[in-house]
């Protein structure tokens, strides 16, 4: 008689439920964030208020968001990440239902710029990093792409939503369903299945097993010796590498605000439909989804900064089309924008979250990243105030947008200087 053997079930790393978590997290994060584009918009509409001061609403949060982001971070690597984003996902509901019954502009800067930022810093890419960091070593540029992909997602599906919502009912009504939706979509979420190391379900990263004794090792990686060390804090922001890690995502990011911040409106001002220009924003919020997941695989082969560099390429090609299309008045440009700024768009968080990890993981990373992504929100809040500043004395954002193209190729030098390939585990 013959046995019939039994097939064993593959494992599935519990790391994929983390991924999945902060995608979820994350797309409301960056969504709710971008959905500032279209509020920009119908506030405007409203109330007598220029652009360069009501697009400084954005720069509030992103200060508030720069102030909180290492806080976050070193409860984090303290508390764990429960203790930190439930608090904040009630926050940030409170907050976004608290902005319904904005009536002067120092409402708009207390209620969105300070209380609904506070709540998106915990729901951010700061708490996510500093947990996926744990979780993923051999395949840290895919999960995070993935992670990330959930930033292109939120703004694909909250963006166009609260443009609908806000022609149907108005901008009041529109962030009281923001704050609900927020609720009850991420409470559950995080409260049930958030967890902050492998170790807690007897894994290593990468879902190697404790109990088989196998290590980093096993997975036929090794780590520099460098890298191995769990430096503490002080030990390095001495270190040259650091601080290229610090100026580089800023300088992206300010780059990035310039055109996030102002795009909808810059393309009304060209005669678009203002649910027609929400979409064609949306569309960049897909296309860099897709992105962040390539650009994160593609980092894990040929590395970090080749694949920074040509992320940095697409997105200045991207930005170069809204300048020809303000300069010809062609309406064909909005397309190659879309594309390619949603492509180089994409590069952004994952690299941001990879290369950090690769120079510093250890029990002080979520400190660590809560410091860059502070960094990060002072070029966010610059890129923000700057243009629509620009705008407001030179009627045009032709210089802004130059701006955002110098900046993004100063962001791909000091990601070659911050050389995580120096660190990073090599075959």
């Amino acid at each position: 008689m013959f046995k019939l053997r039994k097939k064993r079930i593959p494992h599935i790393y519990y790391g994929w439920m983390i991924v999945f978590v902060g995608l979820v997290s994350m797309a409301f994060w960056f969504g709710i964030r971008t959905t500032f584009s279209v509020f920009y918009v119908a506030l405007l509409e409203r109330f007598p208020w220029s652009r360069g001061e009501s697009a400084g609403v954005q720069s509030m949060a992103l200060i508030t968001y720069t102030l909180l982001a290492p806080l976050v971070g070193g409860l984090i690597d303290r508390f764990g990440p429960r203790r930190v984003i439930i608090p904040g996902i009630l926050t940030l509901a409170t907050g976004l239902v608290l902005c319904a019954k904005i009536d002067t502009l120092f409402q708009f800067y207390l209620l969105y710029g300070v209380i609904v930022s506070a709540g998106t810093t915990c729901i951010g890419i700061v708490s996510y990093s500093a947990v996926l960091a744990h979780w993923f070593d051999a395949k840290r540029g895919l999960a995070s792409g993935i992670a990330v992909s959930g930033m292109g997602l939120g703004t694909f599906v909250l963006v166009p939503l609260s443009q609908y919502f806000i022609s149907l009912w108005g901008w009041r009504v529109t962030f009281i369903v923001l704050g609900a939706l927020s609720l009850a979509a991420l409470l559950p979420l995080n409260a049930l299945f958030l967890r902050h190391k492998p170790q807690e379900l007897g894994f290593h990263p990468d879902g190697l097993n404790l109990e088989d004794g196998q290590g980093l090792q096993s997975s036929g990686i090794t780590q520099s010796p460098e890298a191995k060390k769990d430096r503490g804090l002080r030990e390095i922001i001495k270190t040259g590498p650091f601080w290229a890690l610090f100026v580089f995502p800023s300088l992206a990011v300010a780059g990035v605000y310039v055109v996030l911040v102002h795009n909808v409106r810059f393309l009304v001002d060209q005669g678009m439909d203002p649910m027609r220009a929400a979409l064609i924003f949306a569309i960049t919020g897909v296309v860099s989804s897709v992105f962040r997941i390539f650009w994160g695989w593609l980092s894990d082969r040929i590395g970090r900064e080749t694949t920074y560099t040509l992320g940095m390429l697409s997105i200045c090609m991207g930005v170069a089309s809204l300048l020809l299309m303000d300069v010809t008045g062609s309406a064909g440009f909005v397309y190659t924008f879309a594309a390619f700024f949603g492509i180089g768009w994409g590069v952004t968080a994952p690299m941001f979250m990879s290369a950090a990890a690769d120079l510093f993981k250890g029990r002080v990373f979520g400190l660590i990243y809560g410091i860059i992504e502070g960094a990060i929100g002072i070029g966010g809040a610059f890129g923000s105030w700057v243009a629509g500043a620009i705008f407001d004395r030179t009627q045009s954002y032709q210089w802004a947008f130059f701006l955002a193209l110098v900046v993004f190729a100063l962001s791909g030098v000091f990601m070659w200087m911050a050389a995580p390939r120096k660190a990073r585990l090599e075959t």
